[in-house]
């Protein structure tokens, strides 16, 4: 049994590594600066010094009127150019070429000349969008909210952290207790680290952040014995320290996407909801599936636990030593 969740878990870790660059989105914004004319800037995810093969399509009668340029902007290729659309870009098609044939979205901000904000977000299976001729605040709230649902699911390390602080937990409120502390203490630092105001490399942190689970998940093993310590008596304090880290790796990730200048309130407080969202809805899948395992698998409990310590702690182990190569 315990080789069969350590393999799981090992095949999970492959799949997350070998997809995480990709799954960061790009990030599209168009201003417009006149009746025909717009600025645009697009954010490419890159691998080193390989960008994605992602290109904005305009409709065909816009021509550009100031030579493209491009630049490095961390993980990513910034390109910006000057365009004439004699028509406008109201009511009209904008799309991602080459966005079908990857695993990343483009998150899209488009602002008007009288400062009306759209955004949306688009995907492999939807790699267009028309620009809408009066776009409401609701566009950027639903954008941003399902951007954090998404980043909260597809964030195995950070699933895996919340998974080890339920195993840590035995009674249900102190459950309570556990993720309000995790929630305020990431929240805070998502938005330190978002708005730049806590300027902290990626890499370490996530570094870090795996180190924080392998220790979490140490303490499932140990406390299975019948020692009490602190960890045990107030998990919740563990929770709301580590989850100061884990708020700067959701910041940071946040930063990467980008957020719209003019809706920076709304946006960081929609994400944040999002991340909320998705990690509420793991938590009562987790407690769900344990229920029913109890019932038709009568397991020994503290068995189980220990098994899922030591498989979450390897899997740990093995992200420390992959992130920590990235950046010594």
């Amino acid at each position: 049994m315990i080789r069969v969740i350590a393999t799981a878990l090992g095949l999970l870790a492959f799949y997350s590594a070998a997809e995480a660059h990709e799954l960061r989105p790009g990030f599209l914004e168009i201003k417009q600066t006149g009746v025909e004319t717009y600025d645009i800037r697009f954010k490419v995810p890159a691998r080193g010094d390989m960008r994605l093969g992602l290109y904005v399509r305009l409709p065909a009668d816009c021509e550009d009127t100031t030579p493209a340029r491009t630049e490095r902007a961390g993980a990513a290729v910034l390109e910006h150019r000057a365009v004439r659309c004699p028509e406008g870009l109201a009511d009209r098609e904008v799309s991602i070429d080459g966005l079908s044939g990857t695993f990343t979205d483009v998150v899209v901000r488009v602002e008007s000349e009288d400062g009306a904000i759209q955004a949306t977000r688009l995907t492999p299976d939807s790699p267009f969008f028309t620009v809408a001729r009066a776009p409401t605040w609701v566009d950027t709230a639903r954008t941003y909210f399902f951007l954090g649902v998404e980043h909260i699911l597809l964030g195995i390390d950070h699933l895996l952290f919340v998974l080890a602080l339920l195993l840590l937990v035995r009674d249900v409120w102190m459950l309570v207790k556990v993720i309000t502390a995790f929630t305020v203490a990431h929240s805070i630092t998502l938005a330190l680290a978002a708005l730049g105001w806590a300027q902290v490399p990626q890499a370490p942190v996530e570094a870090v952040i795996a180190l924080s689970i392998m220790f979490v998940a140490a303490e499932i093993v140990r406390q299975t014995g019948p020692e009490t310590d602190f960890t045990k008596r107030a998990p919740w304090l563990v929770a709301f320290a580590f989850g100061l880290l884990h708020g700067l790796g959701f910041g940071g990730a946040l930063k990467e996407i980008g957020l719209p200048q003019s809706d920076v309130p709304l946006a960081l407080l929609t994400f944040n909801l999002g991340v909320e969202a998705g990690q509420l809805l793991f938590v009562f899948v987790v407690i769900g599936l344990s229920s029913l395992l109890r019932r038709v698998l009568p397991l020994d409990r503290n068995w189980l636990r220990t098994a899922l310590g030591y498989s979450i702690g390897s899997l740990a182990a093995v992200w420390f030593v992959q992130r920590v190569a990235l950046f010594v």
